[in-house]
């Protein structure tokens, strides 16, 4: 039987890739406030209203995976800004984990970001002239990746005080719609990307696994990149299949 995973604001990029690659592998259900163009196994739930999210998610999921996100600009100038970007990025990443807790079920997959140590990267490159770790003390430039930081923290204390719930952070590089189209158009993302097939791959990984609380930069093993995955390679069993050179190359 396959086991059954859910993904809360599957509407998006992710959550459609990840519905086209992991479907045959798993129980697919999709959660989210936008409707999705496919809404086959889909639930449209507002998660920022805590009752009716625990009442949306299915009670026999094996595991969540959180994909919940929103863009704004000058949010730590703008009052209404920030208090979205928090409700989004980190009450809501609470939500998901208490409501795992209080369902039983064991495992949450946490869409973080790379912006958690943004502050080391400019440009897709390194500013500390080797790749940034899950080591090197989270410096961030902005709210967004404060907010992911803060998720991951909170995802620490959870995992620690209970004894039937884990958490495995995805520090995800970029993950592009039309990959191709977006690696001709800008240059970070040479370094930067995780294609589409390493993005299945690390999510099926991430869900297989039985670390109790890992965080991994989910990036392919593109020449230059920022990000180390060496982490993910020893404790997930990560090994990127598809990396930007790949991509040009396949549709030259």
């Amino acid at each position: 039987m396959k086991k059954k995973v859910t993904i809360i604001g599957g509407a998006g990029t992710i959550g459609t890739i990840l519905k086209k690659g992991l479907s045959d592998k798993y129980d697919l259900t999709i959660l989210d406030k936008a409707i999705p163009f496919d809404i086959e196994n889909f639930i449209q739930v507002d998660a920022t209203n805590f009752e009716q999210l625990i009442r949306s998610i299915p009670k026999d999921s094996d595991a969540l995976i959180n994909l919940l996100t929103i863009k704004t600009e000058n949010d730590l100038y703008n009052i209404n800004q920030f208090q979205e970007m928090t409700e989004i990025h980190f009450t809501l990443s609470f939500y998901i984990m208490h409501a795992a807790i209080t369902l039983g079920i064991p495992k949450v997959v946490y869409a973080s970001s790379n912006h958690t140590t943004d502050y080391y990267e400019y440009d897709g490159v390194s500013t500390l002239s080797r790749e940034i770790t899950t080591n090197d003390y989270p410096f961030s430039r902005g709210l967004y990746g404060v907010l992911k930081l803060a998720s991951e923290n909170i995802g620490h204390i959870l995992a620690r005080e209970n004894e039937n719930f884990s958490l495995i952070n995805l520090r995800i590089g970029s993950v592009q719609k039309n990959e191709l189209k977006a690696l001709k158009e800008k240059k970070r993302l040479h370094y930067t990307i995780l294609t589409h097939e390493d993005a299945v791959h690390l999510f099926d990984l991430a869900l297989q696994s039985t670390v109790k609380y890992g965080t991994y930069y989910g990036v392919s093993n593109n020449p230059g990149k920022p990000w180390s995955t060496e982490n993910a390679w020893k404790e997930l069993g990560f090994v990127s299949k598809c990396n930007a050179v790949d991509v040009l190359n396949e549709n030259e």
